[in-house]
């Protein structure tokens, strides 16, 4: 399995993670918390591959990680709640911190192998890395997302490892994201 692969399912299972927590706060039924996991985890990438022209869409071609959000949409909501006391927003901006970083790596990973030019791919990575969250709240996801996808995109063009480059990049988008929330910065 390449990195690659390896950030784009551990990016599917945190947004949809973060889509369990967002729903469940909600106080919606096992349908809604299925519907906000799914748009969480596939959102972005689902639009990246459209303005890229990609088909099918990731998440048609790899059902089985939609099943596996359904399935696991089914013990989410029962176990959450039996959780509610541990389950607080610290833990919702850090899987959404964690989304964000590796959707976006993904994201601008997949246009260079579209060979989109470097603007074009780290706007696919802000993109991917952002939609999902961004229908949920107005945090400077998009701002940390676009700083990490150019820090990927410079180490790529010095010769970085692509190993180390992926994960510092997200790392750095992680990290970012973190002290946003933290310090309660926002972008008006």
């Amino acid at each position: 399995m390449s990195i690659l692969k390896l950030i784009e399912i551990l990016a599917i299972l945190v947004g949809a993670f973060s889509g369990f927590i967002e729903a469940r706060s909600k106080k919606m039924d096992v349908v809604g918390v299925f519907i906000v996991a799914f748009i969480t985890a596939f959102g972005g990438g689902t639009l990246r591959d459209v303005l890229l022209d990609i088909r099918p869409l990731f998440w048609v071609q790899h059902q089985e990680y939609a099943i596996l959000i359904f399935v696991l949409s089914l013990v989410a909501a029962p176990l959450l709640r039996t959780l509610r006391k541990i389950v607080s927003e610290r833990l919702i901006v850090v899987a959404d911190a964690l989304g964000l970083g590796l959707f976006s790596i993904a994201g601008v990973s997949e246009a260079l192998n579209a060979n989109m030019p470097l603007f074009i791919a780290s706007m696919m990575g802000v993109i991917t890395g952002i939609f999902g969250g961004v229908l949920r709240d107005g945090k400077p996801y998009a701002m940390c997302s676009f700083a990490g996808c150019w820090i990927y995109l410079l180490m790529q063009q010095v010769g970085v490892d692509a190993n180390f480059s992926l994960w510092s990049s997200a790392l750095f988008i992680v990290m970012v994201r973190l002290v946003t929330w933290a310090h309660d910065i926002r972008l008006r």
